[in-house]
């Protein structure tokens, strides 16, 4: 049996506020790279982690939603691209390459009851696999398509619109003939929504000292759809534009997860006013969709009318250090953290 070293990426302790590089250690073990016998378990060398907001919720202490609170001192756990190096699973075999959840580390034993797609197309980067073929696409095309009803010539706002979800679901409104503005929080962003994302126009959050007055710029007439990822001041400015009979899917709102104190909104008596649907959804709930999903998708990607942009920090040890810079806005594009290409 062979050991082999094992680097992983662990909760130092709980945080409160902003996370830090520091809240997070890079550990060493060991780990016998094979399945016990008559194990049903799955063993995987990981390639591609994904770096995603909500993983900080789940280091807050005594979190108590879905997911639940990680464990101290065990590797994170989150969506990957790995490669399967033994299985005890009859679905999986030597070889094989799946997307799925499992622990920053660079071998993880995973079990049988836990969800993994088998890669079949790869004539594709297999990092899209965390990102614009794993769940943020997923969260992108089910927000979009599923809740927010898409209608051709609607106005469209997303907020976060350079991040893994937000530039992707851009992209899907101008395929639906809608008329599309991104946020985002720099003037290096801006420019990739309005000049490689295909965005009709973009502004930089931080330079507009009035949210309600820029979105009013941008939508003259009001806003129809408003793909959320951020919550506070923008949801507040956002009330005040959306038309009668909006709709605002909810994936994310990533400026709160950080406060102590979640920020209050004072415009929601606008839900009623103009008959809005706001509707919360988490991916998962609509894997289902999967294959779907990709024969929607990959076309548009291999005839280039769907791009993707990526932002990749090179080996696991840098991992504390992408994931802590997305909360303060230093990835451009999808986060991702390559721990070993194959």
């Amino acid at each position: 049996m062979a050991e082999m070293r094992n680097k992983q990426v662990v909760l130092r302790d709980y945080v409160t506020g902003f996370l830090k590089e520091s809240d997070m250690n890079i550990v060493e073990s060991t780990i016998t790279l094979k399945l016990p016998q008559g194990s049903n378990e799955v063993l995987l060398k990981n390639l591609y982690l994904s770096c995603d907001p909500y993983m900080r919720i789940r280091m807050t202490k005594d979190y108590t939603a879905e997911l639940g609170t990680y464990t101290l001192a065990t590797p994170l756990t989150g969506h990957g691209v790995s490669k399967v190096l033994e299985s005890g699973n009859p679905d999986y075999e030597k070889g094989d390459l799946v997307l799925g959840i499992t622990n920053w580390e660079e071998y993880s034993f995973v079990s049988s009851a836990q969800i993994l797609f088998k890669i079949e197309h790869t004539d594709v980067p297999l990092s899209y696999y965390t990102g614009i073929l794993g769940p943020p696409g997923m969260t992108a095309y089910v927000g979009f398509f599923e809740l927010g009803s898409p209608k051709k010539g609607e106005n469209v706002f997303v907020s976060a619109a350079c991040g893994a979800v937000g530039q992707l679901v851009g992209q899907f409104a101008k395929l639906s003939g809608c008329y599309v503005v991104g946020s985002a929080g720099s003037k290096e962003k801006v420019h990739l929504l309005k000049n490689k994302l295909g965005f009709d126009e973009a502004f930089n959050y931080k330079e507009e000292p009035d949210l309600n007055a820029a979105l009013k710029r941008c939508f003259p007439e009001g806003i129809d759809i408003y793909f959320e990822n951020v919550g506070g001041k923008t949801l507040d400015a956002v009330l005040l534009n959306m038309r009668v009979h909006g709709r605002i899917p909810v994936c994310g709102m990533v400026s709160q997860y950080n406060l102590t104190q979640p920020e209050g909104v004072t415009n929601l008596a606008n839900l009623i006013f103009k008959r809005i649907r706001m509707e919360g959804f988490i991916v998962t709930d609509f894997y289902d969709l999967y294959p779907k999903f990709l024969e929607f998708l990959l076309p548009h990607i291999r005839e280039g009318k769907v791009v993707y942009v990526e932002d990749m920090a090179e080996g696991l040890e840098n991992g504390p250090a992408a994931l802590a810079g997305l909360y303060r806005g230093r990835n451009v594009g999808k986060q991702v953290v390559v721990v070993a290409r194959e």
